[in-house]
């Protein structure tokens, strides 16, 4: 059985104060049998990492503390970046790489993303590897030859055990922030396909990699999202930035 993750991208919100409120809520709103059944991990801005951290620890909170990015180097001339090193320090557990904003806005290639990913595994922190088309993409009937190639370059030259304990998210890029989002179907076509090419190429690797979904995810449509075969999880945006949102989300198990 693979274990649900759901995870909070707060993207570039919540300063160091309101992610301490934000994540205390959350871990008020969760009960025991919430992290029984779902691991949950929360990505926020860098500049609240070692607030989040303390608080986290201090508490005993059994959320995941999660990094939106990363670069591929421990240390460097690379002004404004955060290396794997210091994220690790931190004790992250699980870094974004290849979210589609990276991509699309600050220009992060597949060969980019490859390198952060062996970078996060050196440092025994999990990659979530996001994965997803454009609407024209999608539109041209490309949609499953574009996440395989982003699969394939992004996962270059990682072992089969160490794919096997990475994360994939796969997210159309049309559904992120819009509104809009996947059909439970449209999801389980695309994630079942995630899952067979990973088979394919790294053996053994498939039956235990844990696939998100991602895009305009919230309560009401977490339910019939969980319940596909090969969706293992949820990446959620702009609705983890709410707490009680986001427990809605997690216990979406007592939602259907």
């Amino acid at each position: 059985m693979r274990k649900p993750l759901i995870s909070g991208n707060w993207k570039m919100h919540h300063n160091h104060f309101e992610a301490i409120q934000t994540i205390q809520r959350l871990a008020y709103a969760l009960s025991s049998s919430d992290y029984e059944n779902v691991d949950v991990s929360v990505h926020a801005p860098f500049t609240d990492l070692r607030s989040l951290q303390t608080v986290i620890e201090a508490d005993d909170i059994p959320i995941s503390l999660g990094a939106q990015h990363s670069h591929w180097e421990n240390k460097g001339a690379f002004t404004g970046e955060v290396s794997p090193e210091m994220l690790a320090k931190l004790n992250v557990s699980l870094v974004l790489v290849g979210h589609s904003e990276r991509r699309h806005i600050f220009g992060e290639t597949n060969a980019d993303i490859n390198k952060k990913v062996h970078a996060i595994i050196a440092k025994e922190m999990t990659p979530i590897l996001c994965v997803g088309e454009m609407s024209e993409e999608r539109e041209e009937g490309r949609t499953l030859e574009v996440v395989e190639k982003q699969l394939e370059e992004g996962l270059s030259q990682v072992k089969p055990s160490e794919v096997a304990s990475i994360v994939v998210a796969y997210e159309p890029v049309w559904a992120i922030g819009t509104g809009k989002n996947a059909t439970p179907e449209d999801a389980q076509e695309v994630c079942k396909a995630i899952r067979e090419k990973i088979v394919s190429i790294w053996k053994g690797a498939g039956e235990d990699l844990r696939i998100q979904y991602g895009g305009s995810v919230k309560g009401v449509n977490a339910p019939d999202l969980m319940k596909q075969n090969d969706v293992d999880g949820l990446l959620v945006g702009g609705a983890s930035l709410d707490p009680d949102e986001f427990s809605r989300i997690i216990k979406y198990r007592l939602l259907d």
